[in-house]
């Protein structure tokens, strides 16, 4: 058995486990079967401690044999030739993928270990660990992707997973209203990504980061187009990726993803999904080097992005809240990095922030109690000169606690300016349809609009 049929095997295990995990909580659901929590528990935990063992192991195989880039292919799935498109599937083992692969896997593995426990008897535990699964592999497939359509489908499991969770609690409007937030914010990101990836593929003939970033492995690649081209897919990757990641002007989400239970607040909103923006533009990295006014655009926006998140987070009433807003800022700060070039510094920034953001927010729920238990071994209440005295706010103290109160406004100026103005032409084009096929039906076209409030006929009802 020769090195590279070693590699290739344990590159498939490394992402079939999350795909196996998935199968094996999902299938029983569909035939209507119910599997124990402990049952749910044992294959999550066998399943990240396979890929994260494979993982390892390829990690350790490919120091001792000094490879820094190492493919995994799975062919042509689409593939048409008048378009130059095609779907290929591709991941790739390199300096980057692997720590980030490793980390996931830490983590996944760190969290479903205590939502076993903190999600006992819920009624939703299934779901849970079942979108749990479905996240997992995504970022698996997200962070091992070796063209840009591997990456998108990852990328789209990512989102769909992290808007089902926030909306977890289904029962009660605001969660399901705030996960149709966050669901649309992520359209709209990705959105973005697909364009960038059609542009991709007309100026390079595919999709292939290899292909779009020249020769040698990340991060010493050089992109192979030309300055304006690489501002023109560079512009839109950034908007994909703070999209994703909760920044400027798309950082309203990020409170609203609180709804969901601790265990994926923790794993999706202050570790991993917030880090896959800034992940992205990392895999992009070389198109920085060729153009100067979108490494400029990177460095605004995490600028913006990093003194908005920390006026917010200090106004926080809510402790989740207030954690949010701080991961935005390390976000900022990281992709600031990015810009600049300080490729491994930005890695190892998002590593050490990702697992310490996972740990403030799984110790979230028992801060209060720690603080009461403090209070209670001291003996007695802070009080006097132990208490912050009140100071005299100035006027621009005061409209700086109101802008970071509101959160920059971002989300009634997203409201206002598009939100508002696509439902005007949506109902306008509605209402207009509606004329038109009353009068080619001499009456009420839609089934709607001959029901009655309680669902009767209005013949019936007359």
């Amino acid at each position: 058995m020769t090195l590279e049929s070693v590699s290739q095997m344990l590159g498939l295990v490394v992402v079939a486990s999350p795909a196996v995990l998935l199968v094996a909580l999902g299938v029983p659901l569909l035939a209507g079967l119910k599997l124990s929590e402990g049952v749910q528990a044992q294959l999550t935990k066998a399943a990240v401690v396979v890929g994260l063992l494979t993982s390892v192991a390829m990690l350790c195989l490919m120091l001792a044999c000094g490879s820094r880039h190492v493919p995994i292919e799975l062919g042509n799935w689409v593939f048409i030739e008048q378009e130059h498109f095609h779907f290929h599937l591709k991941f790739v083992f390199d300096r980057l993928s692997v720590p980030f692969v490793i980390l996931s896997f830490v983590l996944c593995g760190t969290v479903g270990a205590f939502a076993a426990v903190y999600l006992h008897r819920e009624r939703g535990y299934s779901r849970f660990f079942l979108l749990y699964a479905l996240f997992l592999l995504g970022m698996v497939v997200s962070a091992l992707a070796g063209t840009i359509e591997t990456l998108f489908f990852g990328w789209e499991l990512v989102g769909l997973s992290s808007a089902l969770l926030v909306a977890y609690f289904h029962e009660r409007p605001g969660p399901v209203r705030n996960g149709h937030r966050v669901w649309t914010t992520y359209r709209l990101a990705d959105a973005a990504f697909l364009v960038a990836a059609l542009t991709m593929h007309h100026l390079t003939g595919a999709g292939d980061f290899d292909g779009l970033m020249g020769s040698g492995p990340w991060p010493g690649g050089v992109a192979a187009i030309d300055p304006w081209s690489a501002l023109a897919v560079g512009s839109l990757l950034l908007l994909a990726a703070a999209g994703k990641s909760g920044m400027v002007p798309f950082s309203g989400w990020l409170p609203r993803a609180m709804e969901g239970p601790t265990p994926s607040s923790a794993v999706f909103y202050g570790a991993l999904s917030v880090h896959l923006g800034t992940y992205l533009l990392l895999r992009v990295s070389p198109l920085l080097d060729v153009s100067f006014s979108l490494r400029i655009l990177v460095i605004i926006l995490g600028l913006v992005s990093a003194i908005l998140g920390t006026l917010a987070s200090r106004v926080q009433s809510d402790v989740k809240n207030a954690l949010a807003f701080a991961s935005l800022t390390q976000v900022g700060i990281i992709t600031i990095e990015i810009g600049l070039g300080l490729r491994y510094i930005a890695l190892i920034h998002m590593i050490g922030h990702a697992c310490l953001r996972t740990l403030q927010l799984l110790r979230a729920p028992s801060v209060l109690k720690d603080h009461q238990m403090l209070e209670d071994a001291v003996g007695q209440h802070l009080t006097g000169d132990d208490v912050n005295q009140p100071r005299t706010a100035t006027g621009f103290r005061l409209a700086l606690y109101r802008f970071a109160l509101h959160r920059g406004y971002l989300d009634a100026t997203l409201d206002d300016w598009i939100v508002r103005p696509f439902t005007l032409a949506f109902r306008w084009c509605d209402a207009m349809e509606r004329r038109w096929t009353n009068l080619l039906s001499g009456g009420p076209s839609r089934e709607s609009d001959r029901l009655s409030p309680y669902g009767d006929s209005l013949e019936d009802v007359a």
